[in-house]
């Protein structure tokens, strides 16, 4: 008896040390998880900024383009990410030299309305907010008052404009408490949901067509409905900033927030056995195979609705972490170019083919996409 007795105590103390081991296990990977998170961030952008070391510099593609465009203005809000959480002032320096080097300003000045040339507004505004330097918010918020001033709310009529803009006026409402920020950028996003070509959002496949141009009679060669990766990775990164942003009391977060859910949903059933997903959410035969921007933009979307309590990470966090070791295996080089990256367009066809090797007419936005998905990524507990 006495035996027994001593062995069952032996196994209560192996089996003390087995759930110890593997609860010291389980910090070290997540620990080691976290940093190899934060080294390919910061291998991925210094591979950026390296080659851009002139944040003023204009691009050249099919013609010469003020560095202050949407493409540019969607890397500095992953760089923005990635200064959150790894607070070298490098970073902000050079997001810093970039606001100062298009002084501060929009790509065709404050009467425009086009949400591509507003994008650049969020970092001004995040900069803003850390130094309020006077000129880094003036033009931003010059334009944003004209629009809500002509009450004309028709401007996105394409899904990729919710996202240059609409965190913009979210911001803007925050930061002087003033609700009329909030009431017209509802009009817009509404117009762009439920009028726009009949609606952009499919409530039943819980996707979004990129514009009228896109909603059915249109489909694609397999005879679905046209949804492309990276049209719905803008709105889920507008949804998740928006969300972010406004108070728990704003009289539409509710219906953003189911929005946003629907949208998660839609994109979990379209997941490839790879982790990636195709440009065509809904046909894996119009250039299908893997794409890192969209994919970037739904590790971002989903990641951060597990960091604050609204997804299941017993659900969700399989799905983040097969996308995220796919992005870091496959597409990021040993250089920090990131693979598998399609360029501008609107639609499956555009900027193909996509390659480990292939180098996008832009490579600013497609990066911008990796951190954001990359700073939600290392929160994950």
């Amino acid at each position: 008896m006495k035996l027994r007795f001593f062995v069952f105590l032996g196994i209560l103390a192996t089996m003390g040390l087995v759930l110890t081991n593997c609860s010291s296990a389980k910090k070290v990977v997540k620990e080691k998880n976290n940093e190899e998170v934060l080294q390919v961030m910061r291998l991925t952008n210094q591979y950026f900024m390296n080659k851009w070391p002139d944040t003023g510099k204009p691009i050249y593609t099919t013609r010469w383009r003020p560095s202050n465009i949407w493409t540019r203005a969607v890397y500095y809000e992953g760089l923005m990410a990635l200064y959150q959480i790894d607070p070298n002032k490098a970073y902000y320096d050079y997001a810093v030299d970039w606001g100062n080097k298009h002084k501060w300003g929009l790509r065709n000045g404050i009467e425009t309305r086009n949400a591509d040339d507003h994008a650049c507004g969020q970092t001004y505004l995040d900069l803003y907010e850390i130094d309020p330097q006077p000129e880094r918010i003036k033009d931003i918020k010059a334009s944003i008052d004209g629009i809500i001033a002509s009450n004309k709310y028709d401007d996105w009529t394409w899904i990729d404009a919710i996202q240059m803009a609409m965190p913009i006026f979210a911001k803007l409402g925050v930061m002087y408490k003033d609700e009329k920020y909030f009431d017209f950028m509802y009009k817009m996003y509404h117009h762009s949901k439920y009028v726009e070509g009949g609606g952009l959002y499919n409530k039943e496949d819980k996707l979004w067509w990129r514009d009228k141009d896109f909603v059915p009679p249109y489909r694609e060669p397999n005879g679905e409905d046209c949804y492309w990766s990276r049209g719905n990775g803008w709105v889920v990164a507008a949804l998740v900033r928006v969300l972010e942003l406004i108070p728990e009391n704003e009289k539409h977060r509710a219906e953003y927030l189911q929005d946003y859910i629907e949208l998660i949903e839609g994109l979990a059933a379209v997941q490839r056995e790879d982790g990636f997903w195709d440009v065509s959410l809904h046909d894996p035969t119009n250039f299908g195979g893997r794409e890192t921007s969209g994919t970037a933009l739904f590790v971002y979307g989903m990641a951060w609705g597990i960091n604050n309590g609204i997804l299941d990470a017993t659900t969700y966090r399989p799905m983040i972490d097969k996308a995220w070791d796919a992005m870091v295996k496959e597409a990021v080089h040993p250089s920090g170019f990131l693979g598998y990256l399609q360029g501008t367009g609107k639609e499956p066809k555009d900027s193909q083919p996509v390659s480990f090797s292939s180098v996008p007419d832009f490579e600013d936005y497609g990066l911008g996409c990796f951190l954001l998905a990359g700073a939600e990524v290392y929160k994950l507990k």
